[in-house]
């Protein structure tokens, strides 16, 4: 495991972060010059002061440097404003840039990444590891800064006034903070792993609670609950020792405070017996010997969160490695109807093997099929015999092990990705609805999208009167519980409809549909196909009457191709089984 964060991984994050930041950043650095140079000051006046009023200066004398003493601190308190508030300003645009990169990033790996990371881990990645890291940016950038001027300054005053004092001290302010760092770093990978047991937690209850109806339908809330103390057993060992190490800071911190002290009351004592000091020369020593434990304490506490942030930057910067499986190519797609081909396809998901000896894994064994442009393909198969992933292929979700897929001819993976899918519309069973309006939802939020074009096309798919029962139209809020199943498909249907692609995937939407939706999707169904390629997994007979050609498959193999008409007219085919047991069940 890594002991601690390089410089270089600081360097190259921040840089990138803050370099468009420079003139609010240089803006805090001069504020915290001045607050910095305000705050020396303050003791050396109020010293003055006190040997002013022993060696009997007029009042007003002492009236003028009591106010020069009040402006001095006041403006120093404002400085230190002025900075923290910049400070905080940068930070969160800088980390809510870098939340962005994250989530693009994210979106940007292949399904064997998401296959093995739960939504709710890398929802803590993106969110808890970044504010691990913003806290580091907004007041631990000012404080650590601010704290290290403050010392060197400290130092050289302490040297003004006495040599001796700026040497002793010089080397105590070192050596603390050489401690400090020596235990932050011991406690680095210790904070790493409690970061990784939170998103393994978080992971976990997120999964739990969105899979909370079948839970309860099959009484497994008690082990859901089992799992919840088994993950928070686990990540507890690591966050109680993540924690006993940012006390042993604060407790190193505590005795650091107390010898520096000890340092400057003696030294002090010393000097004055021997009148080599006056008064409030001792004053002053004593006064930034005090104030070294202010920089002291801030570095404290600020390193206990650099650990967090540590922790956070090694996180990051893994997720910012990984690398999507799928290679981007270069060539473009041509307009006009698209044809699609499979050509000796084979296939195994990242869980399964690709050898001969282990081939009845696969999901396809050495398919081959070809959809002309504009003509449609019924896929039917029973369970687990390879529908959908014809369709995750040709969206290119994942990449054959063996064969070609290609798309007007071209090899999917000479192709650009983002081109690829902005020319295929792709509807599944698992509609995803956001808690937004019924026209974010259809357009998933494109805000070029008019209603007058919104509307026109719902008259088309002969959904008019579906928009007309939702109370506010297209303004009306939605969310996946106040659907039905039946009414979710609708959307996705809709969504496709919206991007207006050549390509179509459907699988399996008619799965869950209700009569009365059922029959609203079959008269949409004829005209969103129109002119357009596709390929519809199949779940109903009646979708499969809109189709020009069947493909059936079986194990992962094609068992049967051809049109449909010529399929349905034959007894013996396996489509023309199936419509006879379809039919015969919605009789029955």
């Amino acid at each position: 495991m890594q002991r601690n964060t390089p410089f270089g991984s600081y360097r190259d994050l921040l840089s990138r972060y803050l370099s468009p930041r420079l003139a609010p950043a240089a803006l805090m650095g001069c504020c915290l010059l001045a607050a910095t140079g305000l705050q020396l000051a303050t003791p050396a006046i109020a010293g003055a002061f006190i040997d002013s009023a022993s060696s009997g200066l007029p009042e007003s004398g002492l009236i003028r440097l009591a106010l020069l003493f009040l402006g001095t601190a006041l403006f120093g308190q404002v400085a230190n404003l002025l900075a923290t508030l910049l400070s905080e300003r940068i930070a969160w645009q800088a980390t809510n840039e870098l939340r962005i990169d994250l989530t693009r990033h994210l979106l940007s790996l292949d399904q064997t990444f998401h296959a093995h990371h739960l939504p709710g881990e890398l929802i803590e990645r993106v969110d808890g590891d970044v504010s691990a890291l913003s806290t580091l940016l907004s007041a631990a950038a000012v404080d650590l800064f601010g704290s290290a001027l403050l010392l060197c300054g400290l130092v050289v005053a302490l040297w003004l006034v006495h040599a001796t004092l700026g040497f002793v001290f010089g080397g105590f302010v070192i050596l603390t903070a050489a401690t400090l760092e020596a235990i932050r770093r011991r406690a680095v990978p210790l904070q790493t792993r409690s970061r990784a047991g939170s998103a393994s937690y978080f992971g976990f209850v997120g999964e739990a609670l969105d899979a909370a109806e079948d839970v309860r339908a099959n009484a497994a809330s008690t082990y859901v609950m089992a799992r919840v103390r088994a993950h928070l057993a686990s990540w507890m060992p690591f966050y109680v020792r993540a924690e006993v190490s940012g006390y042993a800071v604060w407790v190193a911190a505590l005795v650091a405070f107390g010898i520096g002290d000890g340092l400057a009351y003696a030294f002090g004592a010393h000097l004055y017996l021997t009148h080599a000091l006056s008064l409030g020369s001792v004053y002053t020593i004593v006064a930034y010997a005090a104030l070294v434990a202010q920089p002291l304490g801030t570095l404290r506490q600020r390193l206990v969160e650099l650990q967090g942030a540590d922790a956070g930057i090694v996180r990051i910067q893994a997720l910012f490695r990984e690398r999507s499986t799928l290679e981007q190519g270069t060539a473009h797609i041509p307009h006009g109807p698209l044809a699609i081909s499979f050509a000796d396809v084979r296939f195994a998901y990242p869980n399964g093997q690709c050898s001969e000896a282990q081939s009845d894994r696969s999901a396809l064994r050495c398919i081959s099929f070809h959809v002309a442009a504009g003509r449609r393909l019924g896929v039917i198969g029973t369970t687990g015999a390879g529908k959908s992933t014809i369709a995750r292929l040709v969206m290119r979700l994942y990449d054959p092990q063996e064969g070609s897929v290609q798309l007007a001819g071209i090899d999917l993976r000479s192709l650009r990705l983002a081109e690829l899918r902005a020319k295929i519309g792709y509807a599944t069973q698992e509609v995803q609805i956001f808690r937004a309006s019924l026209r974010d939802n259809l357009t998933l939020f494109d805000p070029a999208a008019r209603d007058d074009d919104l509307l026109a096309r719902l008259e088309a798919l002969g959904l008019g009167q579906w928009l007309a029962r939702q109370p506010d139209g297209l303004s009306t809020q939605i969310s996946s519980a106040a659907l039905s199943a039946g009414e979710a498909q609708l959307i996705s249907l809709l969504r496709v409809y919206h991007k207006d692609p050549p390509v179509v995937l459907l699988d399996e939407i008619s799965s869950r549909l209700d009569p009365a939706t059922e029959a609203a999707l079959d008269r949409a169904l004829e005209y969103l196909l129109k002119d357009r390629t596709a390929i519809v997994i199949a779940h109903r007979p009646w979708t499969l009457e809109h189709m020009d050609d069947i493909l059936v498959l079986a194990k992962g193999q094609v068992v049967e191709f051809g049109e449909r008409s010529v399929l349905a007219m034959n007894p013996q085919t396996h489509f023309s089984r199936f419509r006879r047991t379809a039919f015969r069940e919605v009789r029955g």
